[in-house]
């Protein structure tokens, strides 16, 4: 069973995306500093990441997945395009998701990365 972890400071939208993928063995995090030690110890075949997140956002928490595995498949999570989607390609993720997305486009960014290597 492949596995994702779930990073997002909001409780709500990681309920919405453990549904999505039911699936999937999940691993959650509700910050990047978070996110970056549950990585190195579960992981994950794929990080759905927030971007906008307290303690440590997802632009550093990508940076710091990527010195652990530069070939980690890591999905960006926002609301925000623009610069932030920028910055987010600049720190090495494979797809951006724009909020709201639904369960097939979820599942199906998640396909193609684990399809991909």
């Amino acid at each position: 069973m492949k596995s994702v972890m779930i990073v997002d400071d909001e409780t709500a939208m990681r309920e919405i995306l453990k549904i999505m993928l039911k699936d999937y063995k999940v691993v959650e995090a509700s910050n990047g500093r978070e996110a970056v030690e549950k990585y190195e110890k579960e992981k994950p075949d794929i990080v759905l990441m927030d971007i906008m997140m307290p303690v440590m956002g997802g632009i550093d928490a990508i940076r710091e997945i990527k010195k652990i595995n530069p070939k980690a498949k890591i999905i960006a999570i926002t609301a925000y395009a623009g610069s932030k989607g920028e910055k987010a390609m600049e720190a090495g993720v494979d797809r951006i998701l724009k909020k709201p997305f639904t369960r097939k486009e979820v599942i199906r960014a998640i396909e193609e990365l684990t399809r991909s290597g």
